[in-house]
């Protein structure tokens, strides 16, 4: 009779316990798509209205490619008007300097990466932290405190020094992305091909880099999306000589009363152009990784 009694109890107490798990879940589950929903919303809304010609987000007048007739030709045929080329100055300016911050911070970045990873434990560790601080900082306090160092040395603001702090704020995401892969790697691979008759530096083309190859590309993409991205940082460096890229040109634009509309097919390009490359990375990264268990 007893033990029937405590059989009963107990499960009583495992359906409990199964309920609250249950109820957590589904908490958690809803918490989740809340976060992803107000991510993607606003991006969501960009891209359905998009494909509407009217000048006001949220008002729609009709589904249309008008926008993106306008954007690819540079000329509104309904209102018989150019689009701004200042537009298409900023979209070129913007590719140009992610680019070119990205190639530098990438091979920047494996190198420290690979000297962080050689250092003594204690070393390793100071200089871990001193990578991560110019993540934590505010765009603004970088933007700012490179603004000051350029007028101290007397450079002249523009492309070039809007360049070198892109470099300077992407340089420890590189770190931070290709110092996992170091650490999963044989560290015997180099000095083994040292000792088989390369060089320091057919070992490093050769050996390290194909190994590093998947945090390089990691790097390389993030840093091309925050460069970007950034605005704090461009708007302090790139002077007064009339150079604009997409962030500086969208908030000279709205303190004008409102935004071009072919902004909205453009951002509609850029999300998707980068979503896609991010799926494509993700698949070669998994077909990767299934094939080494094999």
């Amino acid at each position: 009779m007893n033990n029937t009694i405590s059989l009963s109890s107990a499960q009583a107490e495992a359906k409990k316990r199964e309920k609250a798990l249950k109820g957590r879940r589904i908490v958690s589950q809803a918490y989740l798509w809340f976060l992803l929903i107000l991510l993607y919303a606003p991006i969501l809304l960009i891209i359905i209205f998009s494909f509407t010609k009217s000048k006001v987000l949220g008002n729609w007048t009709g589904f249309t490619f008008q926008l993106y007739e306008n954007l690819f030709t540079g000329y509104d045929h309904v209102a018989q008007v150019h689009v701004d080329p200042n537009l298409y100055y900023s979209l070129f300016y913007t590719l140009i300097i992610a680019i070119i911050a990205a190639t530098c911070a990438t091979l920047l970045g494996t190198l420290a990466a690979i000297g962080i990873y050689n250092m003594k434990s204690s070393n390793r560790r100071a200089i871990t932290f001193v990578n991560s601080i110019p993540m934590i900082n505010p765009d603004i306090l970088t933007g700012i405190s490179l603004f000051l160092l350029f007028v101290f040395l007397g450079i002249s603001r523009g492309m070039s020094t809007v360049v070198i702090a892109h470099v300077v704020f992407c340089t420890p995401y590189v770190v931070l992305s290709v110092m996992p892969r170091l650490t999963k790697m044989n560290p015997n691979i180099y000095e083994a091909a040292l000792d088989l008759g390369a060089t320091p530096f057919q070992a490093l083309r050769k050996v390290l880099m194909p190994e590093l190859w998947p945090g390089m590309l990691s790097g390389f993409i993030l840093s091309i999306t925050l460069s970007i991205d950034d605005f704090g940082v461009t708007f302090f460096t790139k002077g007064s000589g009339g150079l604009d890229t997409l962030s500086t040109y969208i908030y000279a634009d709205a303190r004008k009363g409102g935004l071009t509309p072919e902004l909205r097919p453009l951002f509609s390009l850029i999300f998707i152009t980068m979503l896609v490359l991010l799926i494509i990375i993700n698949l070669r990264a998994n077909k990767m990784s299934k094939t080494q268990n094999k």
